[in-house]
């Protein structure tokens, strides 16, 4: 937050007052729910709890399901399974998630091929 003050050449006070005004929100609260958003798409990625908590910055396990249960009223593993929270194959490319490339959530049609390449082409009818 300094660097950022310094950086536009205002008081950290100022900073924080004009970043508060115009999100509605105070700094630490929106690097929080940054943090969140990152952990919940590592969790839902399935990454583990404990590492994803080491990872984002939580003090312990324990820190990043209360934090997760004051920001939504859940638990971590109830938020990564939310079909609301569908990975973003942009956003989340599959070799950042564990097993590489083609590992997807059910149901979130991430790491799917196109249907035109069909069974010929080792797509998902050919291993049924």
């Amino acid at each position: 937050m300094d660097r950022l003050a310094a950086e536009a050449g205002w008081s950290r006070k100022r900073l924080s007052a004009r970043f508060r005004s115009q999100l509605g929100i105070t700094p630490k609260r929106a690097a929080g729910l940054v943090r969140f958003d990152h952990a919940a798409h590592l969790l839902a990625a399935g990454h583990a709890a404990a590492g994803v908590a080491i990872e984002r910055g939580y003090v312990d396990q324990s820190h990043l399901h209360r934090e997760f249960r004051a920001f939504t009223g859940l638990t971590p593993s109830a938020v990564a399974n939310a079909p609301w929270l569908a990975i973003d194959d942009v956003a989340w490319p599959a070799a950042t998630r564990p097993g590489g490339p083609g590992v997807a959530r059910p149901g979130s049609g991430a790491g799917r091929r196109p249907s035109s390449e069909g069974p010929q082409a080792g797509g998902p009818q050919a291993r049924r």
